[in-house]
């Protein structure tokens, strides 16, 4: 199922209170990076440990995630449509798209699912795909 990703330079937090407004809606999950597991690759600055790193509300009907980027994200650029499904659908997308396009993140296993990717396609559309998504993330 599709969605909608957006990221943020630091005021994810900032964003959502203003879209729950907006749209009278609320959050409806918060991960914090500091909630992720250590990861060596990926370490996580004393500064950024209280940031946003996954969030997720409903805008009238509509799933949107949110999250505090690890990178400068620059508005205009900062969206990505989101697909979660089953392996075979994801990959085949994955394959599709990831032609002459740049992959952000290879398609992998992440401590949140069982495989997780993201990448800009040759037209300049930002994707993230994610296959089998712990629905427990508080």
């Amino acid at each position: 199922m599709p969605s909608f990703y957006l990221m943020f330079n630091g005021n994810c937090r900032e964003a959502l209170q203003a879209y729950e407004s907006a749209f009278d809606t609320k959050v409806e999950r918060v991960q914090k990076y500091s909630d992720m597991p250590p990861d060596p690759s990926f370490p996580i600055s004393d500064a950024d440990k209280d940031k946003i790193m996954h969030s997720l509300m409903h805008i009238l009907g509509t799933e949107f995630m949110f999250s505090d980027s690890s990178d400068d994200c620059k508005p205009g650029s900062n969206m990505y449509v989101s697909v979660s499904g089953d392996e075979r659908t994801v990959r085949k997308a994955w394959d599709v798209l990831k032609k002459n396009g740049t992959v952000y993140m290879e398609l992998a296993p992440a401590f949140f699912a069982k495989l997780h990717g993201s990448l800009r396609d040759k037209f300049g559309v930002n994707w993230m795909f994610s296959v089998g998504i712990e629905t427990g993330m508080a």
